[in-house]
């Protein structure tokens, strides 16, 4: 088993946030663990939808799903546009992505950087 499964299996709230982005059909969902390399979160899940509406409705839902289960929804950004949408739930951050964005910017090089990091070293 992979590290990210047992992280998931670990966790109840990843879990449940993953099954919401389920849900609503997110693709390429991806988890990254950086606990311990990074200072302002555990965990960093990305993934994407097939366009901007369905990145707003994964959002969307999302949001509603963490504030029913009475999860802290501390930061949301980018919904009004649905390219790219931060969602911060503490220990949690959900990055919702069109998937020309997601390749544009190379998230998933840089969280693969992020999380295989030493502690002080420069990603760059």
């Amino acid at each position: 088993m992979s590290n990210t499964e047992d992280i998931v299996r670990d966790n109840a709230k990843l879990q449940a946030i993953i099954n919401w982005l389920t849900d609503k059909k997110a693709e390429n969902i991806r988890v990254y663990d950086v606990q311990s390399k990074a200072d302002y979160t555990d965990v960093i899940v990305v993934c994407e939808g097939s366009a901007d509406v369905h990145n707003k409705a994964i959002a969307n839902y999302l949001v509603d799903m963490a504030k029913e289960n009475k999860l802290n929804v501390l930061s949301k950004e980018g919904i009004d546009y649905g390219q790219w949408i931060l969602i911060d739930i503490g220990d949690t951050i959900v990055h919702i992505f069109l998937p020309q964005t997601r390749e544009y910017y190379k998230i998933d090089e840089l969280f693969t950087k992020v999380k295989n990091r030493i502690p002080g070293e420069d990603l760059i």
